[in-house]
């Protein structure tokens, strides 16, 4: 991961309890690497567990569209409604974020539906931004991506088209190539740019 040089890291969400024998886990270094992380569901958990919060079985599952009241305008929740729609599905949660982060939303039954550590870059979400379901969950990501991680978003599809064209014609050079084609999309899109290249 130091070698890739990430703007940005998520933590995605998973159905394991991160104290769970089995779970999945990180290399604490990654903590080290100044780089800003979101955590979501699972991966909110895992940070605040790892670094230092609590997280136990909630006394109320939650499941679905839920009202999340927003705290705290900062980071990726800076343009939110102060009640957001969001999309819920957990069992455990974090019942007292690591030290020095500050809850920036809650429900009615979780206590931390969102918490950031903005000296670090750490921020984390129970609910699932993104999904259709949590109305302002693409706007949260964008701010994650946009103002905490410094993307440029300068990114368009013609310009992988130019780009893998240019790679293929730079690889092959004179030689020939064959190119199995199973009808699927990976293959036709790879028979595709190898025939304009």
């Amino acid at each position: 991961i130091r070698e890739f040089d990430p703007k940005g890291i998520i933590f995605t969400g998973g159905p394991q309890s991160a104290y769970g024998e089995n779970a999945p886990s990180i290399d604490d270094g990654i903590f080290e690497l100044a780089v800003p992380i979101l955590g979501i569901c699972y991966g909110a958990q895992l940070m605040a567990y790892r670094l230092g919060g609590k997280i136990e079985s909630a006394p109320t599952s939650e499941y679905g569209r839920t009202e999340v009241e927003v705290d705290g305008k900062d980071g990726i929740l800076r343009t939110a409604d102060d009640v957001n729609v969001c999309w819920m599905s957990h069992t455990v949660y974090i019942a007292q974020p690591a030290p020095g982060f500050k809850i920036t939303a809650h429900t009615e039954v979780c206590p931390v539906a969102a918490a950031e550590n903005v000296e670090e870059n750490l921020y984390c979400v129970q609910f699932h931004p993104e999904v259709v379901h949590t109305v302002e969950g693409t706007k949260m990501l964008a701010n994650f991506v946009k103002d905490v991680c410094k993307c440029k978003c300068d990114w368009k599809m013609d310009s992988f088209v130019d780009t893998s064209i240019k790679e293929i014609r730079e690889k092959v050079g004179d030689g020939k190539v064959l190119c199995a084609l199973s009808g699927g999309v990976d293959s036709s899109v790879a028979a595709v740019l190898l025939s304009k290249a």
